[in-house]
């Protein structure tokens, strides 16, 4: 343990050597996932001048190489989100067992707390309707082995018991699980159906966004047409990977934004005539291979009223109506 005179607060020093599965990454990401501990907190201990990179000071994008040392300085008194047990209006329990939970999750609801975030959560949903959740995983995170952005709405699985938590996550690594969504995008995507494959990292300008980048993450969008309309396409996307904002960073990067997303270039006067605050975006359907019995367990989700609505305005253009 040390001590640090000025504010007498006891820290921990952490001595970590970057593993082969980490080179390259961001360092921010690199500390996150070898410590359990959310990226932001990981930003504000680099901030502050509590980490070092083969005993050198570093910045948050600063890549990491296999075998580098790592030195972080915790304090006893971090920063961590909390799930604050309370019920949260429009969440639907779609399916209930003693190993998992199928939520559809509306928009405006985050899949966990997070530092910055005051707004509800799944989690502090599922605490406050008295579900017990598998303590697996970074504690602010517990049990979910999924996420969905806040401004996405749709399906998503939490674990409850400790076997679903490690069965699951290990299926979502493997890609086992099927992930269907449904977006409307602006104009009309040539081809019609096709293969996004690029990789994605964080913003090296915009810490809260991601974007197609030398150096990111593997990424595979699958995307088909199902509707055509005037001024754009709805279609269905199967996600064979599951990073940050995939969907939206591939459509954006083929200049098929989804409508509605103006954080990545959709156009705010189509958003506005359609009546959208946030992207058409949908987790439709999820299906998965049950932790404990093995059986193949398919669920579908409604679009929501915005969503539906944003539709039958867009229709009726092509009909002329």
């Amino acid at each position: 343990m040390i001590m640090t005179g000025a504010r007498s607060r006891v820290t921990e020093r952490k001595v970590l050597l970057v593993p082969e599965g980490l080179s390259g990454e961001r360092v921010d990401a690199a500390i996150a996932r070898m410590l359990g501990l959310s990226r932001s907190r990981v930003v504000e201990l680099i901030g502050d001048g509590h980490v070092l990179l083969d005993g050198a000071a570093i910045g948050k994008s600063d890549r990491v190489s296999v075998g580098s040392m790592l030195e972080v300085e915790l304090s006893d008194q971090p920063r961590v989100a909390a799930v604050r047990p309370e019920e949260v209006e429009g969440v639907v329990i779609v399916y209930d067992d003693d190993d998992i939970v199928v939520i559809d999750k509306p928009v405006g609801v985050a899949a966990h707390p997070s530092l910055g975030w005051t707004g509800p959560d799944v989690l502090s949903h599922l605490a406050g309707a008295g579900f017990r959740i598998s303590t697996s995983g970074v504690p602010e995170r517990r049990g979910i082995v999924q996420r969905l952005d806040v401004g996405t709405s749709g399906l998503m699985v939490v674990a409850k018991s400790e076997r679903a938590y490690t069965i699951l996550k290990r299926a979502f690594r493997s890609r086992s699980v099927d992930k269907i969504y449904h977006a409307l995008v602006q104009g009309h995507p040539d081809p019609f159906a096709g293969t996004i494959e690029a990789p994605i990292g964080r913003h090296p300008k915009a810490d809260y966004k991601m974007a197609v980048m030398d150096g990111g993450r593997h990424s595979v969008t699958h995307y088909s047409t199902v509707e055509a309309f005037v001024a754009a396409t709805l279609l269905e996307i199967k996600l064979e990977t599951g990073r940050t904002h995939q969907i939206r960073v591939h459509m954006a990067a083929i200049r098929h934004p989804c409508v509605g997303d103006l954080m990545y270039g959709a156009d705010p006067v189509l958003a506005d005539k359609l009546g959208l605050e946030r992207q058409w975006l949908h987790a439709v359907r999820l299906s998965f291979t049950h932790p404990s019995s093995g059986e193949l367990m398919q669920f579908e989700s409604e679009y929501p009223p915005d969503l539906r609505d944003a539709l039958d305005v867009i229709g009726a253009w092509q009909t002329g109506a």
